[in-house]
C-alpha cells in the first residue's frame, strides 16, 4: 500500500489526460511505467519468491475512484479543494481522508490478502489497523523518512521494516518486532531509459524541505562556488535568497529522474536529518545504477555499499564536496571508471530482484 506525492501525481495526469477513459487498470499500467518510486518494484520481484501481489496507491483519488466505481462501491469525497494543499499527515489528524480508508477496506475485503504491507506509516490509525488486522494474517509496515505524529498506532504492527538500522533498534526497544531491509535499484531501468550523451556536470534531485535542512545548507555552499543544476520538490520552503533557487529546474519525478541521472557525470546525494550516521537512501543506487559517479555524504556503513573511492565517493563538509567536484569534472577518466565501477556493483548487488528474497524470508518468519 503506497502513497505518492502530490507533486507527481498532479504530474502524471496532466502528462496523460486521457486517463479518464481509462480503466483502474489502464491507469495501473501506465502509473507502473512512469517508474516513480518504489513503482510496482515490489510486487514485480517478489512474485519470482512464489507470492501474488499488487500495489495499491491509496491516496491516489482518481485512481481509486475507478476501482470503486468499477467494483460498484460508492464513495463521495468530501474535501474542502483549499485543504487539498495539506500535508497527509496534517489530513489524516483532520480526519480528512475518510474515503482514502474505506476504498482500502473495501479492497481489502475483495482481494483477502495474506499480508498487507504499507509504506506510508501516517495513513491508518489504532482503530483502522486493529479492524484490518481481523482480516489479514500479518500488517506490515515500511519507514525510512521522520516518525508520524501519531506514534501510538505503530504499536498495531505486527512488524515494521526499516533501511535505518537505528530504527529497528528503536523500535524492538519499543516492543516492536523489526527488521532491516536496505534500499536498491530496479535492474530493468537502464535499459528501459537507454543511453544518454552526459550533458550535465553536477546534478542533484531530492527534498528541499526542512527535514532535509542540514543537507541544503550544504547545497547552498555548493551552488555559490561550483554549478549544479538541481531539480526536487519543497523549494517553496526554502529562504527568498537562497543559493539553491539559482540553477533549480522544477520538479523531476520517476522516469524523467533517471533520465536525467543517464545524462549526468555526477550525482550529489545527501540524506535526511534523521538518517543520522547512516548511509541508506535509494538515490545512491538511483544514480550510480544510471551509470553516474555518485558523491554522497560520509557515513561509517557505506563500505556495506560499496567500496568507497573505487565505486562511489563520500565528502565530510561543503567544503570537500566542493574540492572533489571539482577535481572529478576536469580528470574524465577518472570519474569514468568509478562511475562503471559503481555501476556495476549496483546492478549485481543492490536489485529488488535480491531484495525481494530478502523480504520474502522476512514475512514467512512472521507469517
Amino acid at each position: 500500500m503506497q502513497t505518492n506525492y502530490p507533486g507527481f501525481l498532479k504530474n502524471f495526469y496532466s502528462k496523460f489526460p486521457e486517463w479518464k477513459d481509462l480503466t483502474y487498470k489502464g491507469i495501473k499500467d501506465l502509473w507502473d511505467k512512469e517508474l516513480f518510486g518504489t513503482a510496482n518494484f515490489y510486487s514485480k520481484n517478489i512474485r519470482q519468491y512464489s507470492w501474488q501481489a499488487s500495489e495499491v496507491i491509496i491516496n491516489d483519488e482518481n485512481m481509486q475512484q475507478k476501482w470503486a466505481k468499477e467494483h460498484n462501491y460508492k464513495i463521495r469525497i468530501n474535501e474542502i479543494s483549499l485543504l487539498r494543499r495539506l500535508p497527509e499527515s496534517i489530513k489524516n489528524l483532520l480526519g480528512l481522508r475518510g474515503w482514502m480508508k474505506q476504498i482500502l477496506l473495501a479492497q481489502i475485503r475483495v482481494y483477502r490478502p495474506d499480508v498487507i504491507y504499507m509504506h506510508d506509516l501516517s495513513v491508518l490509525n489504532t482503530d483502522d489497523l486493529k479492524v484490518i488486522k481481523k482480516q489479514v494474517k500479518l500488517v506490515a509496515g515500511q519507514i525510512a523518512c521522520p516518525l508520524p505524529l501519531d506514534r501510538k498506532p505503530l504499536y498495531e504492527y505486527d512488524l515494521i521494516v526499516s533501511s535505518f538500522p537505528h530504527y529497528v533498534i528503536m523500535f524492538k526497544d519499543w516492543g516492536i518486532n523489526s527488521e532491516y531491509l536496505k534500499w536498491c535499484i530496479e535492474a530493468d531501468i537502464p535499459k528501459i531509459v537507454g543511453p544518454r550523451k552526459r550533458t550535465f556536470g553536477a546534478v542533484f534531485i531530492g527534498g528541499l524541505i526542512p527535514a532535509h535542512g542540514q543537507g541544503n545548507r550544504v547545497l547552498e555552499k555548493l551552488v555559490s562556488k561550483v554549478k549544479v543544476d538541481i531539480w526536487g520538490y519543497g523549494e517553496n520552503t526554502l529562504p527568498p535568497l537562497s543559493p539553491i533557487r539559482k540553477n533549480f529546474h522544477g520538479q523531476a519525478w520517476g522516469k524523467e529522474m533517471y533520465e536525467i541521472f543517464a545524462a549526468a557525470k555526477i550525482v550529489v546525494n545527501r540524506h535526511i536529518n534523521v538518517a543520522g550516521n547512516v548511509a541508506n537512501n535509494m538515490r545512491m543506487f538511483e544514480a550510480t545504477g544510471m551509470g553516474a559517479m555518485l558523491i554522497t555524504d560520509d557515513k561509517p556503513n557505506m563500505k556495506e555499499f560499496f567500496d568507497v573511492g573505487r565505486e562511489a565517493i563520500t565528502y565530510k563538509n561543503a567544503e570537500e564536496l566542493v574540492e572533489k567536484i571539482g577535481y572529478y569534472l576536469t580528470h574524465d577518466r577518472e570519474r569514468e571508471v568509478i562511475a562503471i565501477k559503481g555501476q556495476r556493483k549496483t546492478l549485481t548487488r543492490h536489485t529488488y530482484k535480491q531484495r525481494m528474497k530478502d523480504l520474502d524470508l522476512i514475512l514467512r518468519k512472521y507469517l
